[in-house]
């Protein structure tokens, strides 16, 4: 079904054009930047011709995204960038919260603002592109040479709005005041007692928010030896050593309206320009080092003993990147991660 664009559409369209002719390997989320649109808004300038909108329950829609087999799961903020492909498995949902726990593909969803859908064809390459009501991308999931092409055809069909022609309403972002890495008036001996008397990372969360406190608050205020600042620099030394010893890893990327986690061992890195990559055959990271405001080694306690992780945390003060040694609940974590960090970073 053709679509009639509007003439704000099509104005957005002509310059969306433009831009791609003397801007080629600009990724989307950057041009929408410079654009003053949003990346939902540019990917909807398609439909009818190569873009596909979406509609229905897209808790439904997820249900079946392991018909199309192996694929490449995509999740991003703006600092990095979270490839990982595999096939999606033993996916459940509890209201709008959803798990994907296959072996590969590590998901937590977080449905309740996953605003639009587009089924995007470009290239020869298939995707499936979701945003929010502030026309952010949440998850992408894209085709790879392993898919099921028929199963995918099937799904947009099933899933086609019957109204493509439909403008967009995007939300508009209030400003992130910002944050004090002072605190007044907390009972530090309190806090480092329950910090020390965690169970579960998850936990975590849970304490800053009763004692209304940043993740940098928190931190500067941590008992003795259980989180201390390291240099953005370190990173890469991180990556080469868990790559030498092949040390599996968990790298988590999160948005406010997904988590994707990677886990396994690591290999082909390097640098280019200001983003540090991982480019192994079934998983690829891209960093901005230079969006690393403060990075942190981080100990909480559980039951299974102590959990040591890196933390990036970007100027707005909000932590966008994970990394920890491969572990499950029940399992403590592998010694010789704290090890590795212990070796590879430089301490501030």
């Amino acid at each position: 079904m053709k679509s009639t664009l509007s003439p704000e559409r099509t104005e957005l369209k002509e310059r969306w054009s433009e831009f791609k002719v003397t801007n080629s390997k600009t990724r989307i989320r950057d041009a929408a930047k410079e654009l003053n649109t949003t990346e939902a808004e540019l990917v909807a300038t398609g439909i009818g011709e190569n873009v596909t909108l979406l509609a229905g329950d897209f808790r439904e829609l997820i249900k079946e995204i392991g018909s199309l087999g192996h694929v490449m799961a995509l999740t991003r903020n703006d600092h990095v960038v979270h490839e990982r492909k595999g096939v999606y498995e033993k996916i459940s949902f509890n209201n709008h919260v959803g798990l994907v726990l296959g072996e590969d593909i590590d998901l937590r969803l977080f449905l309740g603002d996953w605003k639009f859908g587009f089924a995007v064809s470009e290239n020869d390459r298939h995707s499936l592109q979701f945003f929010n009501s502030f026309g952010d991308a949440t998850h992408k999931i894209y085709l790879t040479e392993k898919s099921n092409k028929e199963a995918y055809d099937a799904l947009v069909t099933k899933y086609s709005a019957p109204d493509q022609d439909i403008n967009l309403v995007i939300s508009e972002k209030t400003t992130k005041p910002a944050e004090s890495e002072t605190v007044a008036d907390i009972d530090q001996a309190a806090f480092q007692a329950e910090w020390l008397a965690l169970k579960d990372t998850h936990d975590f969360f849970t304490l800053l928010r009763k004692y209304n406190l940043t993740r940098k608050q928190a931190l500067r205020n941590a008992p003795e030896g259980y989180a201390y600042r390291i240099t953005p620099e370190s990173m890469k030394p991180v990556f080469e050593a868990a790559s030498e010893e092949q040390l599996p890893i968990m790298v988590f990327v999160s948005n406010p309206n997904c988590i994707q986690i990677h886990t396994g061992t690591i290999n082909k890195i390097f640098v280019m320009g200001p983003w540090l990559n991982i480019m192994d055959p079934e998983f690829n990271l891209h960093l901005r080092q230079d969006a690393i405001d403060e990075a942190w080694v981080v100990r909480k306690p559980t039951e299974d003993g102590v959990v040591t992780g890196i933390e990036l945390i970007d100027r707005e003060g909000t932590m966008f990147n994970q990394f920890f040694g491969k572990r499950k609940p029940g399992i403590p974590e592998l010694p010789e991660w704290p090890a590795l960090i212990e070796k590879s970073v430089s301490r501030l």
